[in-house]
């Protein structure tokens, strides 16, 4: 038979402690430790890249790599800026991403709407379309779009890097979902007050479906700002270059040479990152809401 484990309080009173608060407590220091590593792991890279940032190219090829800078260097992200032409690749960007980003929202609550709410012949069958979409990459379909592209002398245009990324099945997708989760009862209130199709999609669904719009837009946002491989292929010019075509550029100024300038490439990357994670932290409690809600359909 099993011990039982006595113990003494304030007054002098003895009770048994309970084994399943010992599980508990041991439990919550195990939850803890691997919370704590995982943030080490997803966080030192981030640390890694700002401190490397602001080291000297000296410094940055040390045969054992300095966790602190011995000196800092705000100067990287001078030359980043003005020498290495960011903030045209930034401008590029910029614009590239908000016409990305206004399109596919457009699109995508319209689409999002007909498939959740329209009543025409083959809705199903289109949206399986739409949902097959999702599963073939740009890799395949980009020789084709290229033709096109090319055919219309999209190439080094702000058009050509907007116009194939204009529609998200993605988008459509995840939106359709929040719709169909919205009671049709608020739809023909909405129409019993006048309103039509348009007014029921902006003063109905979107704003009960604010949460999933933001968490949405906010995924579209980033894979726009990251795009890398189509902006690649359709924008040669430097004059269309986008920021992560720009950091690859940037490393290779030193390809072949003993000395390498992985300070400035540092630099380049955390001013690549610093919107999405400013809009990260801006609407990260809407994202939350939204996955938590997804998660629950």
């Amino acid at each position: 038979m099993a011990k039982k484990e006595i113990a003494v309080d304030t007054d002098g009173k003895q009770f048994v402690v309970k084994k399943h608060k010992k599980k508990k407590t041991a439990l919550w220091w195990l939850q803890g430790i691997v919370a704590v590593l995982v943030t080490l792991v997803m966080v030192f890279p981030l640390y890694w890249m700002i401190t490397t940032s602001i080291k000297s190219a000296e410094e940055v090829q040390l045969p054992f790599p300095t966790l602190f800078p011995h000196s800092f260097h705000p100067e990287n992200y001078l030359y980043v800026l003005q020498k290495a032409n960011f903030l045209k690749y930034y401008w590029n960007t910029i614009v590239m991403t908000a016409g990305i980003l206004i399109s596919q929202v457009v699109t995508g609550v319209l689409a999002a709407y007909g498939f959740a709410r329209g009543s025409f012949k083959g809705r199903d069958f289109f949206f399986y379309i739409v949902l097959g979409a999702l599963m073939i990459p740009l890799q395949v379909t980009f020789i084709p779009i290229y033709i096109m592209c090319s055919a219309w002398h999209l190439n080094d245009t702000y058009l050509g890097l907007i116009l194939p990324e204009a529609v998200s099945a993605y988008y459509i997708f995840m939106l359709r979902n929040s719709f169909l989760s919205i009671d049709q009862s608020y739809l023909d209130a909405g129409k019993i007050d006048g309103l039509g199709r348009l007014g029921c999609i902006l003063h109905v669904l979107v704003p009960m479906s604010k949460a999933s719009i933001y968490t949405i837009t906010l995924v579209t946002f980033t894979n726009g700002w990251n795009a890398y491989f189509w902006p690649k292929i359709i924008a040669g010019n430097e004059v269309r270059r986008v920021l992560t075509v720009g950091l690859a550029y940037l490393k290779n100024t030193y390809a072949g040479q003993t000395v390498s300038n992985y300070h400035q490439i540092m630099a380049g990357a955390v001013l690549a990152i610093l919107p999405v994670v400013i809009l990260f932290f801006i609407f990260q409690k809407y994202m939350m809401t939204g996955y938590s809600k997804a998660a629950m359909k």
